[in-house]
C-alpha cells in the first residue's frame, strides 16, 4: 500500500483526515485485450462507449463513487447491497451487451467492506493525468486480492461484506430472494496473517458456482492432514484407527452464527398428544429466545408473510423444508426445530439447530421434567444451551435471561391464550386478538404480557383513551417483562405520562436493540412529529431493512422525511413501495408529494384512490384544493370532513381548522373568526377537562386557531389560548408546544408594530428543525422590519421546501391548509399560471 502523500498537490477528501468505513468494489473485464484484437478498433471503440453508458447509469442507480477506470473499475458505496447491487447489475449488463454482439462478455468482482483513506488531488495533478480522487487502505488490496481470484463472471464477497449484504437482501425485491450464496471455505492470503471466509454471491443461470481457483496470492486453508503430502506420509499410522475413531469421535459440524443473526423457529412438534401445549409452548420457546441480544428470532408474522411470497397456504407446517427455505429467503443463517415429547413418564422438551442449506442438523438439546408443569423450566434450559452454541457468550445468556414464569405466566392456559391473540393479531383480526388477550389475563392477571397485548389492539383501531386501561395495569406489573418488553412499555406510558421524554425513549430502545423492527419504526414517528426528519429517516430505514413486518409503514416513514427535506423524486419512489407494500395510508403523502411539485394533474390521479369515508383523507383533500386556488370545493371538502370527524372529538377539532383557513381565504372574516374560536374554545376545554390523552394536539391545535385569528386581525384567540397554557408547564416542556406558543407571540408584537422583537424572538428557533409557520412568521417580521434581503431569504426557503409544508404535523396535520396556503402565496405566478389564485393569506396589516 503506497503511502498517502504530504505534499502540496494533494488535499483530502475528509477534512479530518480520517479512516472512513466504506464498502470497496474491484472489477476486472476479462480478456479485454483480446477482445479488442477481435473486434478490431472501431467496434471496440463503440463497444466500450456502451459499456461506459452502463457503467454511468449503474453508478447513479446504486450511488456508487467511481474512483478509477481503466480494464477495470474501482468504486465506492455507503452500504454493501448497493455494492452487490452494482455487481450483480454489471454482470447481468455485460451479459447483454455480449449477446448483443455475439460475443462473451465476463468480468471478475470483488466487494470488501473496511476504512479507507481518501484524498483530492490538485487541479494541477488531474490537469496532467493523476485521477481526481485517491483511495488507500487495507481494504482495497483486500477487495483486490478477491477480484484476482474469481473466476469470469463470479462475484466473491469477503466475510465481513457478506452478512451485511445477506442482511439486506431483501431491499432487492423478488430478486434478492433468488440470489444464491455460497460459502467456499476459509482461504489464505499472502501478507495476510489470520485465513478469511469467502462467500460468492449471483443469479441463477449466470453465476459460475465454482470454488475459486488457488495460485501463489491465495490458497484454501486446509488442515494439515488433509494436505496430499501429509496424508501419503502418515496413512500408514492412522489408516487403522480412521475408521472406528471417526464414529467415536466426530465433530458436530459448525454453522458460521454472528452477532445479531436472525434465525426461524419451525412449528412445535407436540408429540404428548396434549392440545394445549401447542401453540402454549411454541410461543414460549420464542419469548424465551428472544431475551437473546445476540440471536435474533423472525417473527412468526414474518415466516407466514414469507410463506405467502412463497405462494404456500398461510398455515402451511413450518418444518425442516419449508423453515429452510424461509431461512433462505430472509438470510436467516439457522433454522429451530422445538420438539415436546413423553419419554419414560418424563416430559422432554428438545430442538434443533439446522444448517437451511443443507438441512443437516447441526446441534441439539434437550431438558427433562416431570410433568408439564416443568416445560416452561425446561425450554428455559434448552434455549440457553442453543444459545450459547450459537456463539454468545455465558456471561450475556445469564444477564438477559429472566425465567420464563416470570416474564410470562406460569399457566399454560393462560399462556395459549395469548399465542392465539398474537396470531389474530398478526393476521388484523383485532376484535378476536383482543378477546384471546383478555382471556388470558382473566386466566392470569398477572400476566404482563396480556395486558400490553390489549394495549396494543387499542392503539391499532384508533382507541387512544381505551389503551390507557391496560397499559396501566401493565406498568404495575412491568417486573413481570423481559427488559426489552419493559423498555417498550416505558416508551408508550411516556406518551401519557412524561410526553417530552417518549421521543428520546423511543430513540433509545431503538439504540439498544437495533434489530426491534417496532422501536425502530416508532423512533422514526416520533422524530417527524418532533420535525426532526433527518433523524428520522435513519431510523425508518433502519426499520425498512429489518425482518420486520410494517414495511409499508417504514417506506412511508422514509417517503415522508424525504418530502419534508426537499426530495421528492426519492419521496414519489419511497411512497410507491410503501403502497405497493399494502400501506394504502401512504396516498395521502403520494397527492402531497406530487401537488408539492406543482403537478396537480398526477396529484388529483392519487386523490381520486382515496377512501371517501376516512375523515383523515380531507386534511390533504382540502390542502390540495387550497394548492390550485378552488375554495369553492375546499369549502366543500372541509365540511364533508368535518361531517364524517363528528363521532371523533379531537378528530372533528382538527378538520374545522383548515375549514377555517378555508373561510379566511375566501375573504368571509366573520365565518372564519368564528370556527377559529370554537376551535380554539374546544381544544381548551378538553385540556381542561383532566387527564387528555391527545393533549400535545391540542395545545398546539389551539395555538393553529390563534394564528389563523391573527391573520383576520383578531387578537382575543392568542391572548385567550396564550393566557390558558401560561400555566401548564407540561405542555410547555413539549417541542412543538413551545415553538407555536414562541410563534403566536411574535406574531403578535409584530402586528403591535414592533417586528425586531418578533425577529429576535423567532430566530434562536432556526434549529433545523423548524416549523414551517416559524419561517412563515419570520419573512413577515423581516418585510416589516425593512429588511428586504432576509425577507427573500425566509422566502426562497419556503418555497424550496412546499413538501414540509403538507408533513409538518404538530397536531394531526391541522395546520397543513394554513401552510399550504402561505406556500402558494409564495409560488412564483408562472407556476399558478393555469389555475386562478385563491385570496393571499393575509393579516391586520394587509
Amino acid at each position: 500500500m503506497s503511502a498517502v502523500p504530504h505534499s502540496p498537490n494533494a488535499r483530502p477528501a475528509d477534512p479530518t483526515g480520517a479512516p472512513q468505513l466504506r464498502t470497496i468494489l474491484l472489477t476486472d473485464l476479462c480478456d479485454s485485450t483480446a477482445l479488442v484484437e477481435r473486434l478490431g478498433d472501431a467496434a471496440a471503440a463503440e463497444l466500450f462507449r456502451a459499456h461506459d453508458t452502463l457503467v454511468l447509469v449503474l453508478q447513479q442507480t446504486w450511488r456508487g463513487r467511481l474512483i478509477d477506470r481503466s480494464d477495470g473499475l474501482l468504486l465506492l458505496f455507503e452500504r454493501p447491497i448497493d455494492g452487490l447491487g452494482f455487481a450483480l447489475d454489471y454482470v447481468r449488463g455485460l451479459a447483454e451487451l455480449g449477446r448483443a454482439r455475439k460475443i462473451e462478455l465476463r468480468a471478475r468482482a470483488g466487494l470488501h467492506v473496511g476504512e479507507v483513506l481518501t484524498w483530492r488531488n490538485s487541479d494541477e495533478a488531474v490537469r496532467i493525468g493523476a485521477k481526481p480522487l485517491e483511495v488507500e487502505g487495507l481494504a482495497k488490496p483486500m477487495a483486490a486480492r478477491l477480484m484476482t481470484m474469481a473466476r469470469p463472471g463470479q462475484v466473491l464477497l469477503s466475510a465481513v461484506a457478506e452478512p451485511l449484504a445477506h442482511r439486506a437482501a431483501r431491499e432487492l425485491g423478488e430478486r434478492g430472494h433468488q440470489l444464491l450464496w455460497k460459502s467456499w471455505g476459509r482461504w489464505r492470503f499472502k501478507g495476510v496473517p489470520e485465513p478469511q471466509e469467502i462467500f460468492e454471491v449471483g443469479e441463477p443461470g449466470l453465476a459460475p458456482l465454482r470454488a475459486p481457483p488457488a495460485g501463489p496470492k491465495a490458497w484454501r486453508d486446509i488442515p494439515l492432514w488433509r494436505r496430499p503430502a501429509a496424508l501419503a506420509a502418515q496413512a500408514a499410522v492412522v489408516g487403522g484407527l480412521a475408521i472406528g475413531g471417526w464414529f467415536v469421535t466426530r465433530p458436530q459440524p459448525a454453522i458460521a452464527f454472528g452477532d445479531r443473526d436472525w434465525v426461524v423457529v419451525g412449528d412445535l412438534r407436540n408429540l404428548t398428544g396434549q392440545p394445549l401445549l401447542d401453540d402454549s409452548l411454541e410461543q414460549a420457546f420464542r419469548i424465551s429466545l428472544e431475551q437473546s441480544r445476540h440471536v435474533n428470532v423472525l417473527s412468526d408474522l414474518k415466516s407466514r408473510e414469507t410463506l405467502a411470497r412463497m405462494q404456500r397456504a398461510p398455515d402451511t407446517a413450518l418444518d425442516r423444508g419449508v423453515a429452510s427455505e424461509i431461512a433462505l429467503r430472509d438470510g436467516a443463517r439457522a433454522v429451530i426445530l422445538p420438539t415436546v415429547s413423553e419419554l419414560g413418564g418424563r416430559v422432554r422438551v428438545s430442538a434443533e439447530v439446522i444448517d437451511p442449506h443443507s438441512q443437516a442438523t447441526v446441534y441439539s438439546e434437550s431438558a427433562d421434567g416431570q410433568g408439564i408443569g416443568s416445560t416452561l423450566q425446561s425450554i428455559d434450559r434448552v434455549t440457553a444451551a442453543l444459545r450459547g452454541k450459537l456463539g454468545e457468550n455465558l456471561q450475556s445468556v445469564e444477564r438477559d435471561s429472566a425465567p420464563l414464569p416470570q416474564v410470562t405466566t406460569s399457566s399454560l392456559d393462560a399462556l395459549r391464550a395469548y399465542a392465539l391473540g398474537q396470531k389474530a393479531y398478526g393476521r388484523g383480526e383485532f376484535k378476536q386478538a383482543l378477546q384471546f388477550y383478555e382471556r388470558a389475563t382473566a386466566l392470569d392477571p398477572q400476566f404482563a404480557l396480556g395486558w400490553m397485548g390489549q394495549m396494543r389492539v387499542r392503539y391499532s383501531q384508533m382507541d387512544t383513551a381505551g389503551a390507557v386501561a391496560p397499559l396501566r395495569r401493565a406498568l404495575a406489573l412491568k417486573a413481570r417483562l423481559a427488559p426489552r418488553e419493559a423498555m417498550y412499555l416505558d416508551a408508550w406510558a411516556a406518551r401519557f405520562d412524561a410526553p417530552a421524554e417518549a421521543t428520546g425513549k423511543w430513540v433509545e430502545l431503538a439504540r439498544l436493540y437495533p434489530d426491534f423492527a417496532a422501536a425502530q419504526t416508532n423512533a422514526a414517528l416520533w422524530l417527524a412529529v418532533d420535525n426532526r426528519f433527518k433523524d428520522a429517516l435513519g431510523f425508518a430505514q433502519a426499520a425498512a431493512t429489518s425482518q420486520g413486518v410494517d414495511v409499508g409503514i417504514d417506506y412511508d416513514a422514509i417517503g415522508r422525511a424525504h418530502l419534508a427535506l426537499g426530495d421528492y423524486r426519492a419521496a414519489a419512489r419511497d411512497l410507491d413501495r410503501a403502497i405497493a407494500e399494502g400501506y394504502r395510508g401512504a396516498l395521502r403523502r403520494r397527492v402531497a408529494v406530487e401537488a408539492a411539485r406543482g403537478d396537480f394533474a398526477a396529484a388529483a390521479r392519487f386523490e381520486r384512490q382515496l377512501r371517501k369515508d376516512d375523515r383523515h383523507t380531507y386534511l390533504e383533500r382540502v390542502s390540495l384544493a387550497v394548492d390550485r386556488g378552488d375554495l369553492a370545493q375546499a369549502r366543500a371538502l372541509a365540511a364533508t370532513g368535518v361531517a364524517l370527524a363528528a363521532g371523533s372529538a379531537h378528530d372533528a377539532r382538527s378538520l374545522q381548522l383548515p375549514a377555517a383557513v378555508v373561510e379566511s381565504l375566501s375573504g368571509n372574516r366573520r365565518a372564519a373568526l368564528a370556527s377559529t374560536r370554537r376551535v380554539a374554545d374546544a381544544a381548551l376545554a378538553a385540556l381542561a377537562a383532566g387527564f387528555n390523552p391527545d393533549a400535545e394536539a391540542d395545545a398546539a391545535l389551539a395555538l393553529g386557531a390563534a394564528l389563523v385569528a391573527l391573520r383576520d386581525g383578531d387578537d382575543r384567540v392568542a391572548t385567550d389560548v396564550l393566557a390558558a397554557l401560561s400555566s401548564r408547564r407540561d405542555l410547555a416542556a413539549l417541542p412543538a408546544v413551545a415553538e407555536l406558543t414562541t410563534v403566536v407571540r411574535a406574531e403578535q408584537v409584530r402586528l403591535g408594530g414592533r417586528p425586531q422583537v418578533a425577529i429576535d424572538l423567532l430566530t434562536p428557533l432556526l434549529s433545523g428543525n423548524e416549523r414551517y409557520q416559524t419561517r412563515v412568521a419570520l419573512m413577515k417580521a423581516y418585510r416589516d422590519a425593512g429588511q428586504a434581503d432576509a425577507a427573500r431569504a425566509q422566502s426562497e426557503w419556503l418555497q424550496r421546501r412546499r413538501g414540509l409544508a403538507y408533513v409538518d404535523n404538530p397536531c394531526g396535520y391541522c395546520l397543513q391548509a394554513l401552510n399550504v396556503a402561505d406556500a402558494r402565496a409564495l409560488r412564483p405566478q408562472t407556476a399558478a399560471a393555469s389555475t386562478r389564485p385563491p385570496k393571499p393569506a393575509t393579516d391586520s396589516r394587509g
